[in-house]
């Protein structure tokens, strides 16, 4: 199904999950300044009075975002360490699939290029964060606890590491794409009315692919951190 883009009148259209990611970056660069300038303020211990990107930024973040990190990694300590990469997926993938509803504009997640860069720079960073919090122990919890089935589980680990980014990348990328399909065909059939529920039902499932996305990450970094006394 074809669907309209800004960047087709500009001729870019083969570019606009590209465009698109780039527009997404510059917001949250946009928004991360306007945050940084008012918790600045002398009087940024005070909650302000009316609802504000301020209040929906602690809101998401402190009250949200870093108690459910906090739980999943088991310190706070932890928590503040990978917050500004599980955070930055989240508000990344979070505002990319959001960009989909925006009448124009395609959600970035939505070209399957842009969830595997997602997924393997999850994989790239809780594999460094396990050999740099273990060292080469890190390597040996592949082999798992019996010797004699060290080859055979290695093996079996190397597997399931590879497809952790895989399944990553593919149910972000099919639950955005099918979202986003059924709110073209409904909108297409009536203009009024009934695509605001399917734009409903698109915020709705941008907010929980971004959360899973998040917390599957928050849980791979938790296993590659863990010491060996903290899984016994």
């Amino acid at each position: 199904m074809d669907h309209f883009s800004w960047f087709t009148l500009l001729g870019l259209d083969k570019y606009d999950y590209i465009l698109g990611s780039i527009l997404v970056l510059i917001l949250l660069a946009l928004a991360g300044l306007k945050i940084s300038k008012i918790l600045s303020n002398n009087d940024s211990v005070l909650p302000d009075e009316k609802f504000s990107v301020r209040t929906i930024f602690e809101i998401l973040t402190i009250d949200f975002l870093f108690d459910l990190f906090t739980n999943m990694l088991g310190s706070r300590e932890k928590a503040k360490t990978y917050f500004p990469l599980l955070a930055g997926s989240f508000f990344f993938i979070l505002f990319a699939n959001l960009l989909g509803i925006v009448p124009g504009f395609l959600p970035p997640t939505g070209n399957f290029n842009v969830p595997v860069a997602c997924g393997i720079v999850i994989f790239i960073m809780y594999n460094y964060y396990g050999l740099k919090e273990n060292g080469i122990e890190y390597i040996k919890h592949f082999a798992g606890p019996v010797i004699f089935l060290a080859p055979l589980m290695f093996v079996i680990e190397l597997i399931s590491h590879f497809v952790r980014p895989v399944s990553l990348s593919l149910r972000l990328f099919m639950n955005i794409t099918g979202d986003h399909m059924v709110l073209g065909v409904f909108t297409n059939l009536l203009h009024f009315v009934l695509p605001a529920i399917f734009v409903g039902l698109g915020i709705f499932v941008s907010i929980l692919q971004a959360f899973i996305f998040t917390v599957l990450s928050a849980i791979y970094i938790s296993l590659a951190t863990a010491h060996d006394t903290d899984i016994e």
